[in-house]
């Protein structure tokens, strides 16, 4: 991640006024203990499978990704010249935990792992995703997801 002392004075002044939307009050919610709940992850780093094919600049539409998809098929299509992807490269978890989740699951810390799992581009205008975010709310509730990890990128 740049830092922005390091990045060319008009960059760092387009980034330092940036407006940041107000999304109002967060509602939380009543569940079960951790150790029974079923996670799933949400991710903003782009990720996807290779066959799908990446997300272009401002899409605002996911991506799903099964639990069981091996490593070397998951790609991310987030690209920055402020983002460095070494991290991911070297271990998928950083930006998506499955092995870890899984681990938890193991270990009885949470209830058990989705089978499927979400990606979002993160340079999107999170208003413009909105709808997508909202739709969801089904394919969740019906796989019995009562908990998400989410990972901004």
């Amino acid at each position: 991640m740049a830092r922005l002392e390091d990045l060319p004075p008009e960059l760092a002044s387009h980034m330092e006024h940036l407006p940041c939307p107000d999304m109002g009050p967060t509602a939380c919610a009543d569940g079960p203990p951790l150790a029974e709940r079923r996670v799933a992850i949400i991710s903003t780093a782009g990720l996807g499978r290779k066959s799908e094919g990446g997300f272009n600049p401002g899409d605002a539409d996911y991506r799903v990704i099964p639990a069981d998809l091996p490593a070397a098929d998951l790609t991310m299509s987030h690209i920055s010249v402020n983002y460095d992807r070494t991290g991911f490269q070297e271990d998928i978890n950083i930006a998506f935990p499955i092995e870890r989740l899984q681990a938890l699951a193991d270990a009885g810390e949470i209830g058990s792992v989705a089978d499927y799992h979400y990606s979002f581009m993160g340079a999107t205008d999170p208003a413009n995703m909105q709808s997508a975010v909202e739709s969801l709310v089904g394919p969740l509730q019906a796989e019995g997801v009562n908990a998400v990890v989410l990972i901004p990128v």
